[in-house]
């Protein structure tokens, strides 16, 4: 994914929100459902997104699918803005 994509999927407040907690580590869906008051199939999508942009990753352990940030693609977006930075 490009950075367009990267961009609108960061656009959507719930999109940054369930980032939001899953820096403070990984979480199942049910958690994440839970604790943003969003149905499930809200968050379905909302996190189909974010893996297509690769700014989640998920795992599966025993039963549940983990989600986590991929904080290599947050990497990449501060240098593209470091750019900007005015040092020359």
């Amino acid at each position: 994914m490009g950075l367009a994509e990267t961009f609108k999927a960061l656009s959507d407040p719930q999109r940054r929100d369930i980032l939001i907690l899953l820096r403070d580590g990984k979480l199942n869906a049910g958690e994440i459902s839970e604790k943003l008051g969003i149905t499930p199939a809200a968050l379905s999508y909302h996190l189909r997104l974010l893996k297509k942009c690769s700014l989640i990753m998920e795992y599966k352990d025993k039963n549940f699918i983990y989600y986590e940030l991929n904080t290599g693609v947050f990497d990449e977006i501060l240098l593209w803005f470091g750019q900007f930075g005015g040092q020359k």
